[in-house]
């Protein structure tokens, strides 16, 4: 039987590369249901192509314009209006898997959907994690979903990694992230602050979108991924490294306890680790170039510079602070590079304001969704009262 899939945020860098895949394989997926934010035309032009039951838009105006437009094309995929839709959507019956690719916080609700209805869930929504954190993984082990990430270097752990998980502890020394470095990898560190948010999108190896560009170029993205790994991995903050790798063949390494050390090697397309997590344990084609190792000039590794990206400490430093502390340095960097891309405040500012918002906000222990999203409204108004305070004039 073909694999029954909805699609949350199909319109985004990793939605578009999953449907790119399912293409190749129409006898073995199907679509069940999309959503998307804004983009309407394409997202009908998705429903035009993989007929869908369902879609979701993020506000009701872009939902009744994307219903009119199917009705005029004679598409019978019905626009989804609640407020739960996404949960919907992502819980439903008749799902089998769950690509979870919406950015932010926002993608929380319908990944623990998915969970305690024990969903098959490709994780690309590091929030889900960062944010929810053991509520989530209770979630997918009370509902017996399958959690697979689809991160390119989450993974390449998850490959590297021996099949059967209850001896990770007994052989995994450390797990190490590999990062491109983004495009301000040698540039001097006091020129920063002059960084436009043009200079910051322009990832050297990926085309994503202009919140994760800027995470790239900040390497909170690698910070994120920090706090994202310790939970889908069991790990502690010790046993996470981060090292620079420009090139980015290598996504990401597990060294055992001998000493020895597994990568998980490709060409940078994250069609690779989409393909690895529709298919898993079997594979399919992903459509991906292959590496051609004759072509390499070079792979090489850096320290990550702390003058250069403060941001990613932070990461093993929320880890180790009051649960909950992942959440607020999740909701005050949304807010950071909001005001960053909107001319508010300078690039080098985004880490001041990341910082100064943890020193505001002190969690108590958030044990629920509704705790979680309260939570993260405080740290919101918190971290833009900062961006008022130091902002451009």
């Amino acid at each position: 039987m073909k694999q029954r899939l909805t699609v949350l945020g199909s319109t985004g860098s990793i939605g578009t590369n999953t449907l790119d895949v399912v293409a190749r394989h129409p006898d073995q997926y199907e679509i069940f249901a999309l959503s998307a934010a804004t983009q309407v035309d394409l997202l009908l032009s998705q429903c035009t192509q993989f007929r869908p039951r369902y879609a979701v838009m993020a506000s009701a105006p872009h939902a009744d314009e994307l219903a009119w437009k199917l009705k005029a094309n004679g598409l019978a995929t019905e626009v989804v209006k609640s407020a739960d839709a996404l949960d919907f959507i992502a819980s439903h019956d008749d799902v089998d898997a769950v690509m979870a690719a919406i950015v932010g916080a926002a993608g929380l609700s319908p990944c623990l959907a998915a969970a305690r209805a024990g969903k098959r869930l490709l994780l690309a929504n590091k929030e889900a994690l960062v944010v929810g954190g053991e509520l989530f993984m209770n979630a997918v082990k009370q509902g017996g979903s399958t959690l697979l990430p689809i991160d390119s270097e989450h993974s390449a752990i998850f490959q590297s990694l021996p099949e059967d998980a209850c001896t990770w502890a007994e052989r995994v020394d450390h797990v190490i992230l590999t990062a491109s470095g983004g495009p301000f990898r040698t540039r001097d560190p006091l020129t920063l602050r002059d960084v436009t948010p043009g200079e910051a999108c322009a990832h050297p190896n990926f085309a994503m979108g202009r919140k994760i560009s800027i995470d790239s170029a900040t390497m909170m993205n690698k910070a994120l991924e920090v706090i994202e790994a310790r939970w889908l991995f069991d790990l502690t903050p010790e046993q996470i490294k981060v090292v620079i790798h420009p090139q980015q063949i290598i996504h990401s390494m597990v060294q055992f306890v001998d000493a020895s050390i597994i990568a998980q090697l490709g060409t940078p397309d994250m069609r690779v680790p989409i393909a690895c997590g529709l298919a898993w344990p079997t594979r399919i084609a992903s459509g991906a170039a292959p590496l051609d190792f004759t072509q390499l000039a070079a792979l090489t590794f850096e320290e990550a510079d702390a003058a250069r990206f403060p941001g990613l400490h932070l990461s093993w430093q929320a880890l180790r602070a009051r649960p909950g502390t992942t959440a607020v340095l999740n909701a005050a960097n949304e807010v950071a590079v909001a005001a960053f891309l909107h001319g508010q405040v300078r690039f080098d500012e985004i880490h001041r304001i990341n910082l100064e918002t943890l020193e505001r906000v002190v969690p108590s222990n958030p044990d629920s969704l509704d705790t979680l999203l309260a939570l993260d409204a405080q740290t919101r108004a918190a971290a833009s009262e900062v961006v008022s305070r130091i902002g451009l004039n």
